[in-house]
């Protein structure tokens, strides 16, 4: 059987270097920004999807230090009193009556990804929403939206974790969206082991 030589149109050639320049650019802007914006390492707890038409790969709700930041209503905090009775600045707990959410900007501060509260309603729409858990310190709040890290149809997930395991994540902060992951570690008994998929 002969098969026909395939000819492509101008259309198509065209249509092809237009979409490849579109993958190029993206990749061009993640990897710039995973050298130029700042890293951190954070807490992570994740469950293990699999859905057929996006892949095999862990969902992972990032946790956030939001102690730096004002709660909407001071009263939805609850600080550690000295002998006197007098609250003393710094971490606090959410107290109990349900979930605390409130829009925020990520930074990165000493080794910390931490969440500052968005007061000014305009800039709260660009924000990540933020969720704080009754009795929880400060410093085990929640993004909201989920990080994606994919990993292969063989490889062995860390999911379900043992008692007293964690699971952390290295991601990238842009200026704009949501943080993006590079690598995932697991902490057990103190020691880290990094997870590589390959």
């Amino acid at each position: 059987m002969k098969i026909g030589s395939i000819r492509f149109s101008g259309v198509s050639l065209a249509l092809l270097l237009i979409q490849l320049a579109i993958v190029s650019t993206i990749a061009a802007k993640y990897l710039y920004q995973r050298w130029t914006c700042p890293r951190v390492w954070t807490r992570a707890s994740a469950y293990d999807p699999e859905l057929v038409m996006r892949g095999r790969y862990l969902s992972l709700q990032l946790t956030v230090d939001g102690c730096g930041s004002t709660l909407p209503s001071a009263k939805e905090a609850e600080f550690p009193r000295d002998v006197n009775g007098a609250a003393i600045p710094g971490k606090y707990t959410v107290r109990p009556g349900g979930n605390v959410e409130f829009q925020a900007v990520l930074t990165v501060d000493g080794n910390r990804l931490k969440a500052i509260r968005l007061d000014d309603p305009e800039k709260a729409a660009s924000g990540h929403e933020v969720t704080a858990w009754p009795g929880q310190p400060c410093d085990r709040m929640r993004l909201d939206r989920a990080v994606n890290f994919y990993i292969s149809d063989h490889a062995r997930s860390p999911l379900p974790l043992k008692q007293g395991n964690e699971l952390w994540i290295e991601v990238t902060v842009p200026p704009k969206g949501p943080p993006r992951p590079i690598q995932l570690a697991l902490k057990e008994s103190g020691a880290w082991t990094p997870l590589t998929y390959q």
